[in-house]
């Protein structure tokens, strides 16, 4: 289990070098939605190449799923569009800020109500407190962010 929390960790590392990485490549090209068509772009060569390399039987048993699975898809497209045009102006910090604290309450609400097939972790207590601790943290950090 400790090898999934460092995925994720680095999972996580990247989300603001992300931001960051697109919204330069949005500023130097004059196109945010151009930076955008980038990064799909050498996503799909990634993703292309693991599939090759894990087996592609799995793409054959996309077209019997439900269709609202694929708004993940267009979630992924909001996210990297709306960083890349923010980020610059609003600050990478600013911008992820906001990110953790909306996957924070996403993720919360998933998990409580078992949404999409997600496995049941009741919201206690316990979570709410640390749900608000981190809250917090991520407000202190902005708050010195401005200082």
């Amino acid at each position: 289990m400790t090898h999934y929390a460092a995925i994720m960790l680095a999972a996580g590392i990247g989300i603001p070098v992300l931001a960051a990485l697109n919204a330069r490549l949005g500023a130097n090209i004059g196109g945010p939605a151009a930076a955008a068509f980038v990064l799909f772009t050498v996503a799909l060569i990634c993703s292309g190449v693991a599939m090759v390399l894990t087996g592609p039987g799995a793409l054959a048993r996309v077209a019997v799923q439900p269709p609202h699975l694929f708004l993940a898809g267009v979630l992924v497209a909001f996210y990297v569009l709306s960083i890349t045009w923010i980020a610059p102006v609003f600050g990478v910090g600013n911008a992820v800020f906001f990110v953790l604290l909306g996957q924070m309450i996403s993720a919360a609400a998933i998990d409580h109500f078992g949404l999409f097939g997600a496995r049941i972790v009741p919201l206690t207590a316990v979570r709410v407190v640390g749900l608000m601790a981190m809250t917090g943290g991520l407000a202190l950090i902005q708050l010195t962010n401005r200082g």
